[in-house]
């Protein structure tokens, strides 16, 4: 029978270029292209309003997890939730005048401890009885 060995860590990404992943990468090699184009079309004050956060932006997604959560994802549900509507409004249901209430159907009442035993004294000592003998047995 033949074997064949099974990877062990596929929830890994795969270092490509150096110490990066492909995907860390990307990002770095995105980050510095908008820097460079910024830096040759802007005047330098704009560019370094615009080089910082974008460069931050970049280290970030490359590099940045939250809770073990990489930034790329809590930045998409980030602005997932900003972008939808967040408002929630219960509205209790209206009794109308016409219209009687529908009857709840009730489960039948029975005592929940309805079958409990009551102690008495003479099975009190007969349990204690029983304990004692037991004791002494083992």
């Amino acid at each position: 029978m033949r074997q064949f060995q099974v990877p062990q860590f596929i929830d890994i990404e795969d270092k490509i270029i150096g110490p990066l992943t492909i995907r860390q990468f990307l990002y770095l090699v995105a980050g510095g292209g908008m820097m460079v184009l910024a830096f040759y079309t802007l005047k330098f004050i704009f560019f370094l309003i615009l080089a910082v956060p974008v460069s931050l932006l970049a280290l970030a997604l490359a590099f940045y997890s939250v809770n073990g959560v990489p930034f790329r994802k809590v930045l998409a549900n980030a602005i997932g939730y900003f972008s939808k509507p967040n408002l929630y409004i219960w509205k209790q249901p209206r009794n109308e005048p016409g219209k009687t209430p529908r009857p709840v159907s009730k489960a039948p009442e029975t005592p929940m401890f309805a079958k409990t035993p009551t102690l008495t004294e003479s099975k009190l000592q007969d349990l204690a009885w029983s304990l004692d003998i037991k004791e002494k047995v083992e």
